[in-house]
């Protein structure tokens, strides 16, 4: 299906992407921490209403 090549290629680009991404976000981490603050309850709460709607979902569906 994919030659060896292709796979050499796609293993290489995403260790790249992967190391290139942690510098950049180390190297912006203090920026993070101050303008985001509190988004870690903004995440919290989408998860918990995600949670309650497949909740509710089954125990409607339980009911019928």
């Amino acid at each position: 299906m994919f030659t060896t090549n292709q796979i050499i290629f796609a293993a290489i680009s995403f260790v790249v992407f992967v190391v290139a991404m942690f510098f950049l976000y180390k190297k912006d981490k203090p920026m993070h921490n101050k303008h985001y603050k509190g988004s870690i309850w903004v995440l919290l709460g989408f998860i918990i209403f995600i949670v309650l709607l497949l909740v509710l979902k089954t125990s409607l569906k339980a009911y019928q």
